[in-house]
């Protein structure tokens, strides 16, 4: 098939008498530019923002779970306790019992989702009195013992990472009157 030609228009525009000149190019295109490094300032303050908002939400994202996560194993420590308590007061007879041996796994299976948590237990046996992390229950007198000095520990305290979950209840010794 034959293409059909068309007349090509070769009509050559003549300038325009408002042309700009190029001073006037030279101010717009300055101009541009001043307008598009404002705009990419201002997408870069956008972007800065939105990432400093995102890793504010993780933070409380995470600072949200430890909260949830120390409520929870502060009310798990009682029952950690109690445990404790009732093999204390097993009778020798039945302490090597398959019933006994079983709660002994449940009780490793307690101390170690502690651990594993990261709650450690506060020492206290023959320490000084810290009021940060001891609660004193009792102030006695007490032979072969310092003033202000731990006698015994009465309920375990208890430390998630470096924030007191409960604090140890201690006997005190304390200095003899004259």
């Amino acid at each position: 098939m034959a293409e059909i030609e068309q007349p090509i228009d070769q009509t050559i525009e003549e300038p325009a008498s408002d042309e700009l000149s190029a001073s006037e190019i030279l101010g717009q295109l300055a101009l541009a530019q001043a307008q598009a490094a404002e705009y990419l300032d201002n997408w870069r303050r956008a972007t800065a923002d939105l990432s400093n908002a995102r890793k504010r939400m993780q933070r409380e994202m995470d600072d949200c779970r430890a909260v949830a996560s120390a409520h929870l194993l502060e009310k798990l420590l009682p029952v950690v306790d109690d445990v404790d308590r009732a093999f204390t007061v097993v009778p020798v007879d039945q302490a090597e019992t398959d019933w006994v041996s079983g709660f002994r796994m449940i009780q490793r299976k307690l101390h170690g989702l502690l651990e594993g948590e990261g709650v450690a237990a506060i020492a206290t046996d023959g320490l000084p009195f810290d009021p940060a992390v001891h609660y004193a229950v009792t102030h006695e007198e007490a032979d072969g013992f310092a003033d202000g000095q731990i006698i015994a520990e009465l309920a375990r305290g208890y430390k998630l990472n470096d924030k007191v979950l409960r604090p140890a209840m201690v006997r005190v010794a304390k200095g003899k009157q004259a």
